[in-house]
């Protein structure tokens, strides 16, 4: 994720020079400055020393060991952390940055690394108005982002858009074997169910009608879609995707009181 938010920012017309980045791992930050060019260090106090915004693209494991060493430096640089980090809160990062830091959570998703992502972002009271329109900028150079009023829906995020590519991506699995059982090659298959969520996609963004409303407009009544559409009614395909996605903002929930300090 850290590596397609440098790619779109490049890409939308940042200087390479602009950006830092520390890792563990030295082949790593060599990858980085000879692909994109960036600024590389494994000290993570330089990076903050250097930065405007520091964003906090680390596993959630590792948040609170990474958020102390840096504290007192996020202190004195009064720097803007924005984290990606997924079931972290922002009262478990405020405690292990100390202070009244300004904490920008968000929640991409991995269409991220092809820059078609989603975000949805919350800022805490200690946030201005021009460091969220740092925050937002950042996100969008891999997508769209929008702003969440309550931190508690990020945990409704997670499970629509945080998760929902693999929902999909079980569809497109679903589908792909049904066709073959029908008798096409798994090549023909694959391409096929590809284009067909592509164009359902495309066709959903550039329209300004409801998903309800593109569903009936290609449904005739009494032909093939309307049979297949009936048949996943009839099976309870609404109540199982509540119902998942129900589960998923759960296991959200539960994540956050886990891996936090609250």
């Amino acid at each position: 994720m850290a590596t397609s938010l440098m790619s779109g920012l490049i890409a939308s017309g940042h200087s390479p020079q602009q950006i830092w980045v520390s890792d563990t791992t030295p082949a790593i930050l060599q990858a980085h400055r000879d692909n994109l060019n960036v600024n590389v260090s494994p000290d993570n106090l330089k990076i903050v020393q250097e930065a405007e915004v520091v964003v906090l693209a680390v596993k959630p494991q590792v948040l609170r060991e990474v958020s102390l060493q840096i504290a007192p430096a996020i202190k004195q640089k009064e720097a803007l952390v924005v984290s990606i980090a997924a079931g972290i809160s922002q009262t478990s990062l405020a405690l292990w940055l100390g202070g009244n830091t300004a904490i920008v959570r968000c929640m991409p998703n991995t269409p991220a690394l092809v820059l078609t992502g989603a975000t949805a972002l919350h800022a805490n009271p200690n946030v201005n108005d021009e460091q969220k329109d740092l925050a937002e900028n950042i996100l969008r150079a891999v997508g769209i982002s929008l702003w969440v009023d309550d931190e508690g829906e990020l945990d409704a995020v997670t499970a629509v858009s945080g998760s929902g590519p693999a929902y999909f991506f079980l569809m497109m699995e679903a589908m792909e074997q049904a066709a073959v059982d029908m008798g096409l090659t798994e090549h023909t298959a694959r391409l096929l169910v590809q284009q067909t969520a592509l164009g359902a996609a495309k066709i959903a963004l550039e329209s300004a009608e409801s998903p309800t409303q593109l569903r009936e407009r290609v449904t005739s009544p009494g032909g093939t879609t309307q049979k297949a559409i009936e048949t996943f009614q009839q099976n309870g395909f609404a109540e199982l995707v509540s119902k998942a996605l129900s589960a998923a903002r759960e296991r959200s929930i539960e994540m956050s009181k886990q891996l936090g300090a609250d």
